[in-house]
């Protein structure tokens, strides 16, 4: 197991477009082995290989048990798009202490080759077909900051979803924060 350093935003080679792999090699498996360790050290759900400072189209992806993973891709291309798009929430390990809204399809195609060189294609959906893009855009030299909404400190996101709305006042600053309205909405009824 080898912990890699993570490239961070203000690395050019995060802006390159990869070059395909030709050859699925031992070496190839190694380095997507100490990616996904890296990317689990790290405390992410994907890390492609240009965050590690690689110019090649690798990409690991465990979204735990929202997914089918954990998927370690050579070459991914995504072969289709669902029709529905959705606004969500994103960060990235090359974007430290950011976040950012990004619209994504709800539902996507993915055509890659795994390990063991086989082609595979995944029907990814919500969560897992979010990360997917967001890792196949790094390896087109694009990061989430580049098409995201609202990119704010993660630090101040923190602090929002800390604050506990009820009827006394809010657990983490002491002040009113709701009307009874605004229970019932961060309670998801």
């Amino acid at each position: 197991m080898s912990i890699l350093k993570i490239k961070l935003e203000s690395d050019p080679i995060l802006r390159r477009k990869c070059a395909p792999l030709k050859v699925i090699d031992r070496k190839t498996r190694r380095l997507l082995s100490d990616m996904l360790d890296t990317m689990y050290e790290a405390r992410g759900v994907g890390l492609a290989a240009p965050q590690i400072g690689i110019n090649k189209r690798l990409i690991v992806v465990d979204v735990g048990d929202e997914g089918q993973g954990p998927w370690m891709l050579v070459n991914p291309v995504i072969v289709a798009r669902g029709e529905e798009e959705e606004l969500g929430s994103e960060g990235c390990l090359s974007c430290p202490g950011l976040l950012g809204d990004v619209w994504r399809s709800s539902e996507i195609t993915v055509r890659a080759f795994d390990v063991d060189g086989n082609m595979v294609t995944i029907q990814a959906k919500g969560f897992e077909a979010r990360c997917f893009q967001h890792e196949i855009d790094h390896l087109d030299g694009r990061l989430f900051i580049d098409i995201a909404e609202n990119i704010r400190s993660a630090d101040a996101q923190a602090e929002d979803d800390d604050c506990c709305c009820c009827e006394e006042g809010c657990e983490h600053c002491g002040e009113p924060c709701c009307d009874g309205d605004e229970i019932d909405k961060k309670d998801g009824q």
